[in-house]
């Protein structure tokens, strides 16, 4: 075999995107002084379970890792899917922080996915579970991803932190390639649709927040439906908690969501739990906040909202050698870094049109031609 040539890299910001666009684009890579100067130097539990996820949905990929952590080797492997699949994604970050890339790899894997991710499933640094259900999921099937196979199940949610949620995800393949799209129409608000959960708490929490935001979205919209999901016993995970996520759909087929969820912060020992008990936001204060994110990001315009500007330029990069076109609001820090990242491994770059009456962006890129070279040929 000949020498591996690894591409350089420095940090630890970005590793999730670094690693997903390493082994779409099959290029080796080095990233060094990751937290080196932190106090807790190296790599994060939830880095090294998403390399040890990495392992099991990928054949033939190796990840070596220095003492400290301080310094990742990957070189990434055949993206195989698989059924059955079991992990457990700790309790540092929420399961949102692995679906994005799971979906995507699951897209291009050698056979679909079928795989249950175990831990925090709704927290207020990640999109919960329902945003993916409701948002991220209607996104790729624009991009032709078959609908049949593609599906988020909750088995039982679980929240900081101690979790316990559990899910079951399945990604279809795509059978050649994706296709380019042409997506700069947003539409009107039709109609805002939502869920409210609570675990281990009263369910008055939830009708408290769904009340608060109502009261924000009324005036606006008469169509505002927000479900409940209380959950209790063996489907309320190890902690209390409670949040909200809320879906604004428009008459041109967008899906614009917000969502948060407050529980106890991940502390060291119950003794930190105790400090944080009286710090919790009031229920009616997560409604109205929340309701006026979502009223934010539609101001803002685009066909998607900001958490998902990364995903949908990823998908723009990854259409065949064809041009897309979307439009956006002000460009996300995460967005910016994801056209960054497209540019070094897809050698895919973007043309950028702002529009000042409107503050949105149309963004233009010619597919880089990627096609699923795993899968099966019947």
């Amino acid at each position: 075999m000949g020498k591996v040539s690894y591409m350089k890299l420095k940090g630890s910001q970005n590793l999730r995107l670094r690693l997903l666009l390493a082994t779409l684009s099959s290029k080796s890579i080095v990233i060094e002084d990751i937290r080196s100067e932190a106090t807790w130097p190296g790599l994060r539990p939830h880095e090294v379970s998403f390399l040890r996820l990495l392992e099991k949905i990928c054949d033939d990929c190796v990840v070596e890792i220095n003492e400290t952590g301080t310094k990742l080797k990957y070189k990434p492997g055949i993206i195989m899917g698989g059924r059955h699949l079991v992990h457990d994604c700790g309790v540092s970050r929420s399961i949102g922080y692995f679906l994005e890339p799971l979906i995507v790899l699951g897209m291009f894997g050698k056979k679909p996915l079928t795989i249950r991710l175990k831990g925090i499933t709704n927290d207020s640094k990640d999109p919960s579970i329902d945003t993916f259900r409701s948002t991220t999921l209607p996104i790729l099937k624009q991009f032709g991803v078959p609908a049949e196979g593609l599906d988020l199940k909750i088995e039982s949610r679980g929240v900081a932190p101690k979790g316990g949620g559990e899910v079951l995800l399945s990604v279809p393949m795509v059978p050649n390639s994706l296709k380019a799209i042409k997506w700069v129409d947003e539409g009107l608000v039709k109609r805002i649709r939502g869920v409210s959960f609570s675990t281990r708490v009263s369910v008055q929490f939830e009708n408290t927040i769904i009340h608060a935001a109502r009261g924000i979205l009324n005036p606006f919209l008469s169509d505002v439906h927000i479900f409940t999901d209380h959950k209790a016993g063996a489907q309320a995970g190890m902690s209390p908690g409670y949040g909200i996520s809320l879906v604004a759909e428009t008459t041109s087929g967008c899906v614009i969501s917000a969502d948060t969820t407050v529980s106890y912060a991940r502390g060291e020992d119950d003794a930190d739990l105790e400090d944080d008990r009286k710090d919790l936001i009031p229920a009616e204060e997560v409604g109205e906040q929340i309701a006026s994110a979502l009223l934010t990001e539609i101001k803002q315009g685009g066909v998607v909202d900001s958490t998902h500007q990364g995903l949908l330029f990823l998908l723009c990069a990854l259409c065949p050698k064809d041009v897309s076109e979307v439009r956006v609001g002000k460009l996300s820090p995460y967005g910016i870094e994801a056209l960054r990242h497209i540019r070094d491994f897809l050698d895919v770059k973007f043309v950028m049109k702002p529009d000042a009456s409107t503050g949105t962006v149309t963004m233009m890129c010619l597919g880089s031609g990627f096609q699923n070279l795993s899968r099966k040929v019947s």
